[in-house]
């Protein structure tokens, strides 16, 4: 169902009025839906007064930029979050509006869609996402965010889709797509290189033009060459000693100039830290995090604001040209035509059950498999299950920071497990983190327990005397210092001790699976011990049912890790404070603020590039995952570019296998990773079913970034093509001459 037409088609028909009659010539250029965008952003850009445009470049509240009021152009409606539609909060505060029809779908985290590797239905939950942005009126998500998972202790990791910069960016265009399809614009962020949430607004990143090009930019080149996003959002930290929000390097050379991006550049909120270098190196758009975005408290707080009353006043002395004011001004135009202004734009839905579905099938194929030694999983549906842990019961939705949600049902994992089994019996083994709030949003539970920590585990001990099958439910959760926005873990190792609580349910004899609930890889020290491991995430509204298919075996896992899980932090490429958290620049400032250095000297070895060049085997590998039938690879035949491999389902139920194809250089003159991964594709069989797989190879899948000659080569030789379930399960190989 369509829309009925917005505010400046409504002017249209008023201004075609004359005289009880219309004339198209009477209608202005800016709103005749006939005419080319280009002439009617023109049309409308010499209609404004210089005071208009500049009110278009910053908020007017928290989320909301000011449209053009004498020419019926509506506001500007952003909103957090990538995983579903932030509830709505005052005009220029963080606390609650009361609204009551503001309770979205939670939709599973970035890290957990980035775990199908399914293209498919990145598209589906862009389009879903889109449709409850559109029900709450809202033009912008404030997402998908593409930052590179650089280290295991990153608070933000679990928004993100991984370590491996072609997988990010293979995922990361459908779900822009599936949204800018609905008419609302995805705002990927954030540009670029803010890969940890400790000192995440005074870190300055030193890093290479080579690794700078391989992994932090490429998922962002994708989204603006490949998906056509809309708008851009800037990140907190600096980059070679400038804020990126006005970083010349960042937005001006390489966003707006090598890649040509004619969307938006936004701040992050509060980003922006000087007016005539912002203005100048290239953002549009400024928003902010207090009721000033500078400091609380101060009236007319929107005209304070670096890119308001001070680009007047820059304007004014003529430091500042209206030219560069136009350029900003004809962007926000092109957003408008693309999103509020666009003729066939959707009522849109919420929490609606085709959401639900949705959400339920991209978080049970996000699941992933790890371990399942003597196949215990799938259990039976009859059998008589413990599930121990805290995140068995605890709401996921609400925290974590700006992607928090008020949500209108959440299906937690013992609803789901109790749902679909018959005997089900529940022990709490640990208390962690008993609140749930954030601004305002509470989750309603109270998960307090007196018992003390030898008192829950024995107690844990002894119901599992009785059961079949023991489910431990834990991992992190959403707190501070844990899976949240501005805080970074402090350590590797599981919180709240319950590392003991598995051995202790481990030593009992029953048939153990542990279930890790997290958007990060975590210490794993009795995995010896335990026969069946499963990674699942904060997979929102339909959490524990989208795990309960997984567990009963009514889906078939078949997702992969987009991220290596090591033994231990020290495996790692981060081996310094100057690699991070980053060292302190002592008696320097930038625009009044601290500095802390983080040197990224590990390069191009981020992930697997790194333990597979050192030599050290991880606990799992970037791209494993297991499935409850088994599948064998034929020979990797190679025609020019093209290379094709045959896969049959060898077991006994129908299931999904992700074929990876990795390219390694065998003669080189730089440094080269041992392998890197250049295409993948998901397919789905029934039991004895085959099919052949074919991957068409451009020069992309061969270049390495040369940063002196500033370009990509692509060089002439020898290349073994390695095609597997896994960085470390490769299954056939090949071997290619480029001419």
């Amino acid at each position: 169902m369509k829309k009925l037409l917005p505010l400046a088609a409504m002017i249209l028909v008023l201004c075609s009025c004359k005289n009880g009659s219309s004339s198209k010539a009477d209608i202005p250029a800016y709103l005749d839906p006939s005419k080319p965008v280009a002439e009617r952003i023109e049309d409308a850009l010499s209609r404004m007064t210089l005071e208009e445009k500049v009110r278009m470049v910053h908020a007017q509240s928290k989320f909301c930029s000011r449209g053009v009021q004498s020419l019926g152009i509506p506001d500007i409606w952003c909103t957090d979050g990538p995983h579903g539609i932030r509830p709505e909060v005052l005009w220029d505060e963080w606390e609650q509006a009361g609204w009551t029809n503001d309770s979205t779908t939670a939709f599973p985290a970035l890290t957990a869609l980035s775990a199908t590797w399914n293209r498919d239905l990145g598209y589906l939950y862009g389009q879903n996402l889109a449709e409850e942005a559109l029900f709450r009126k809202k033009n912008v998500i404030l997402g998908p965010g593409v930052n590179i998972y650089r280290t295991p202790l990153n608070g933000r990791n679990f928004e993100y889709f991984g370590e491996d910069p072609y997988l990010t960016s293979e995922m990361v265009v459908p779900y822009i797509e599936g949204v800018q399809s609905k008419g609302v614009a995805a705002c990927v962020k954030h540009f670029a290189l803010n890969n940890n949430e400790i000192n995440r607004h005074t870190t300055n990143v030193n890093v290479d033009d080579r690794t700078l090009y391989e992994i932090y930019l490429p998922a962002f080149k994708a989204a603006v060459l490949k998906a056509g996003v809309w708008a851009v959002m800037s990140a907190y930290n600096y980059y070679q000693d400038e804020h990126a929000c006005n970083s010349r390097r960042l937005i001006k050379d390489i966003l707006k100039g090598e890649w040509g991006f004619d969307g938006v550049a936004i701040s992050d909120w509060g980003g922006v830290h000087n007016t005539l270098p912002t203005i100048e190196n290239g953002l549009d758009m400024e928003f902010g995090s207090w009721t000033d975005g500078l400091y609380a408290g101060l009236s007319n707080a929107y005209d304070n604001y670096y890119m308001a009353n001070p680009y007047l006043e820059a304007h004014a002395k003529g430091e500042t040209s209206e030219e560069n004011l136009d350029d900003k001004v004809r962007r926000i135009l092109l957003l408008e035509y693309r999103t509020n202004m666009r003729e066939d734009k959707e009522y849109g839905s919420q929490a609606s059950p085709a959401h639900y579905a949705a959400a339920r099938k991209i978080g049970a194929e996000s699941i992933v498999l790890l371990k399942n030694e003597g196949n215990i999983l799938p259990i039976p549906t009859d059998a008589k299950i413990l599930v121990v842990g805290e995140n068995a019961i605890k709401m996921m939705t609400v925290g974590g920071g700006s992607s928090s949600l008020k949500v209108k049902d959440e299906i937690l994992p013992i609803d789901g497990i109790k749902a679909r089994f018959a005997n089900v019996d529940y022990q709490r083994g640990y208390v962690g983190d008993v609140t749930g709030e954030y601004n305002g949003v509470t989750s309603g539970q109270d998960l307090t327990d007196s018992r003390s920590e030898g008192q829950l585990i024995a107690d844990a001990v002894k119901a599992a005397e009785s059961a079949d099958y023991i489910v431990f439910i834990g991992g992190l959760n959403k707190s501070a210092h844990q899976d949240c926005e501005d805080s970074d873990r402090f350590s590797y190792d599981l919180p709240y001790n319950q590392d003991k609580v598995i051995e202790a349910l481990a030593d009992t004899g029953k048939k153990l699976v542990v279930v890790n609930i997290s958007g990060n890889a975590v210490a794993m020290p009795w995995v010896d011990k335990v026969p069946a491991i499963v990674q699942d995430w904060y997979l929102g509204t339909q959490a524990g049912n989208s795990l309960a298919d997984v567990l009963s075996g009514d889906v078939n896992p078949s997702a992969k890790m987009p991220f290596t899980i090591p033994v231990k932090m020290e495996d790692g490429p981060l081996k310094t404070p100057e690699q991070y958290p980053g060292i302190l620049r002592e008696g320097v400032k930038i625009d009044g603020m601290d500095v802390y250095d983080v040197d990224y000297t590990e390069g191009i070895y981020v992930g697997y590039r790194w333990y597979e060049k050192q030599q050290v085997k991880p606990l799992f590998a970037f791209g494993h995952g297991l499935s409850y039938t088994t599948f064998e690879y034929g020979d990797a035949k190679v025609k020019g570019n093209k290379v094709k491999v045959s896969v049959k389902n060898t077991g006994s139920v129908a299931g999904g296998e992700v074929v990876q194809l990795y390219v390694a250089s065998k003669e080189s003159a730089v440094d080269r990773p041992r392998k890197e991964l250049k295409a993948f594709k998901k397919v789905f069989l029934n039991p004895g079913q085959s099919t052949t797989v074919e991957f068409a190879l451009d020069d992309d899948a061969f270049s390495y970034f040369d940063a002196a000659a500033h370009k990509w080569v692509a060089e002439k030789g020898k290349y073994d093509i390695l095609i597997g379930s896994a960085s470390d399960d490769i299954r056939a190989s090949a071997e290619i001459t480029l001419k």
